[in-house]
């Protein structure tokens, strides 16, 4: 396979993946954290890495705003819920076992 494709089907599944995102804004990121991993947060630091590597400035700002698909703290407002205490629980015992975040 060419790079270019190989790079063309990668950018196609990362807006797929935006896009699921999007249409599960009942998932929080606390959930996303506590099975995955990672989140749309982690996603957005990952483009701001990813750009910089290529020697383009990407603003955490800007690139939180192409993963959530509005400003950061608009998504907030609309979206995000309080963690209950069992997801935050569940978030510490990640932290206190070692596991990485995103």
């Amino acid at each position: 396979m060419q790079d270019t494709t190989r790079i063309e089907i990668e950018a196609a599944v990362f807006r797929r993946l935006l896009q699921h995102l999007d249409e599960r804004k009942d998932v929080q990121n606390i959930e996303l954290m506590n099975l995955a991993g990672f989140c749309r947060n982690c996603l957005a630091k990952w483009y701001v890495e990813a750009a910089s590597q290529l020697g383009t400035a990407v603003e955490l700002d800007a690139a939180r705003a192409s993963v959530y698909g509005m400003p950061y703290a608009e998504w907030k407002r609309l979206h995000q819920k309080e963690a209950s205490t069992e997801q935050l629980a569940a978030f510490g015992s990640r932290a206190k076992s070692g596991a990485s975040d995103a």
